[in-house]
Formats: C-alpha cells, sequence, structure tokens
C-alpha cells in the first residue's frame, strides 16, 4: 500500500467525512490516519483581514527617502 495525502473541507458541523476507495486487494490491512491543519494555498487570509492590514501600513514609514546613485546606462548591441 502507498502512502495517500488528501485535502478535505470540515463540515459546518465540525465533522470530516472522508470517503477512500483503496480496491479489495488492500480489504483487511490495517492504517493509520493523522489529522493535521492544511497548509495549502487556500489558506490565505480572508478580504476584510488582507485590507485592514494593508490599510494599517499606509503612511507608517518614519524614514527619509534614499535612492542610490545610478551611474551612466552602460553600452549595449542595438537591437534589429
Amino acid at each position: 500500500m502507498n502512502r495517500i495525502q488528501i485535502e478535505q473541507t470540515v463540515g459546518t458541523g465540525g465533522i470530516l467525512r472522508v470517503d477512500l476507495p483503496l480496491g479489495t486487494e488492500e480489504a483487511g490491512q490495517q492504517v493509520l490516519i493523522t489529522i493535521e491543519p492544511s497548509s495549502n494555498k487556500n489558506n490565505m487570509p480572508k478580504a476584510e483581514s488582507w485590507k485592514a492590514a494593508v490599510l494599517a501600513t499606509a503612511g507608517s514609514w518614519q524614514g527619509d527617502f534614499v535612492e542610490d546613485p545610478i551611474g551612466p546606462p552602460e553600452d549595449r548591441n542595438p537591437l534589429n
């Protein structure tokens, strides 16, 4: 039996349901099930909290804006 990794969402009632057909050749085998939070991209912050975080950073810069000196442009071959 190979390791299988799936992602499911816990239902609104707090119950996780997983149907995973493994085939009759795996019948009688013991398996180990580990439950842990998914670290996938769907765990993005909600739009409201994201917007609040962005707005909280606006105007928070306390230093001076410093621009590094730029030298002369480098010589490049012409585009044909």
